[in-house]
């Protein structure tokens, strides 16, 4: 817990451990260098910094300590240690003057000699640009991203606006660097996760819907991309925001639209399924054309039972792993435990997450129970450490 004002709140753990080097040069997007390192370290980096002399004359090497917790440096010293033990290095604002100096090989400042021993030593480098949209669009920068991408280096564009190719958010930022740090790690998999709530339409305007905000799956998606996860996310309709960086999101609120994505996506080599989505278990038989006149007294609408997709996806991903979600409502925990032991030996499951509905809106109650096939049990205490209870199933 936060305590001092230069204290985070820890929200991940994909930099735990990591040793960074933030290197800010001269852009104005300098300002937000305080955002990007307290947005590092909620993700456990250990940051040291590097500035330009013209970052200097934008933001103070004083707020940039404050920011990091770390060393900062700002000229030329004779022992320059602290960068043999970097394992990344991000460059935000990234000038067209720094990236051209470093493809020509100069050594103009401790920020060139940085990224030189990085790339000696194949540490992921990742360079966040921001300029003017004219300088963006020249001939000669494109060919310097270019050139820079052909030597492994990611390069991060923002979005235009306002005459400027502008950084994007510290938030896209940093999501996007864990994801670089862990990618090359050992066990990444290719992962597909689904999520938020399914509907079935009465007629052309009308539906009925189930609930799920999409929060879980998301949750899940964020976590394991910015572990180096290949993530797939095949979305209903949810009502919290997605995360912008995620690479992939399939959007198919209706069950026979998702399966059918669901079953495409089978003949792509998928390492781990994850079905997080609330799919209607059942749907309209036969939806009106058009709209249904109002005030015409009551409605019948006939309802079929819909398609389970963890059975319809058995066969086709048995070599995978498959991770379900069993929501139920009004019984004991042993009880919700047998019916999560049954539907994993019913659809050939890896695990599941049990959950009753009364307990999700109980702080004071878990988050859920993981259920393996042999029917142990592990308490689930929050959102967190089920992200971190997954995650430890697809890595192992």
């Amino acid at each position: 817990m936060a305590v001092r004002d230069t204290d985070v709140e820890a929200q991940g753990s994909a930099l735990k451990g990591r040793r960074v080097l933030l290197g800010v040069t001269g852009g104005i997007a300098a300002v937000d260098t305080v955002r990007v390192a307290r947005e590092l370290r909620r993700h456990g980096a250990e940051i040291t910094v590097v500035m330009t002399k013209a970052a200097q004359r934008i933001i103070t090497p004083l707020a940039v300590r404050w920011a990091t917790q770390g060393s900062v440096i700002t000229n030329w010293d004779g022992d320059m240690e602290v960068l043999n033990g970097i394992d990344g290095v991000l460059v935000v604002p990234t000038t067209r003057d720094t990236l051209a100096s470093y493809l020509h090989g100069l050594q103009n400042g401790p920020l060139l000699m940085a990224l030189s021993v990085a790339r000696t030593r194949n540490a992921p480098i990742m360079m966040v640009p921001s300029m003017h949209v004219d300088l963006a669009n020249d001939p000669m920068t494109e060919d310097l991203v270019d050139r820079a991408r052909h030597q492994g280096i990611t390069i991060l564009w923002g979005e235009e606006a306002e005459g400027k190719r502008k950084t994007p958010s510290h938030e896209t930022i940093v999501a996007s660097f864990c994801h670089l740090m862990n990618a090359t790690k050992p066990q990444r998999k290719s992962v597909v996760i689904t999520l938020g709530a399914t509907q079935s339409p009465i007629d052309d305007v009308r539906f009925i819907q189930n609930y799920s905000s999409g929060a879980t799956g998301f949750a899940l998606a964020d976590d394991l991309h910015r572990h180096g996860h290949d993530v797939t996310c095949v979305a209903g309709v949810t009502n919290v925001a997605q995360p912008r960086w995620l690479p992939l999101v399939i959007r198919a609120p209706r069950p026979e639209h998702m399966l059918a994505e669901l079953n495409a996506l089978t003949n792509d080599s998928i390492d781990a399924w994850i079905h997080a989505a609330a799919v209607l278990d059942y749907v309209v038989e036969t939806p009106a054309e058009g709209k249904i006149a109002s005030q015409q007294g009551g409605l019948s609408v006939e309802l079929v039972e819909s398609d389970k997709h963890i059975m319809a996806l058995k066969e086709p991903c048995k070599n995978s792993i498959r991770i379900g979600f069993k929501l139920e409502s009004g019984i004991k925990q042993k009880d919700l435990i047998y019916r999560a032991t049954a539907q994993i030996e019913k659809a050939g499951m890896t695990a599941v997450i049990a959950n009753r509905l009364e307990d999700l809106t109980d702080s004071s109650k878990p988050r859920g129970y993981l259920v393996d096939a042999y029917g142990s049990h592990f308490i689930l205490e929050d959102t967190h450490k089920m992200c971190e209870a997954v995650r430890t199933f697809i890595e192992r």
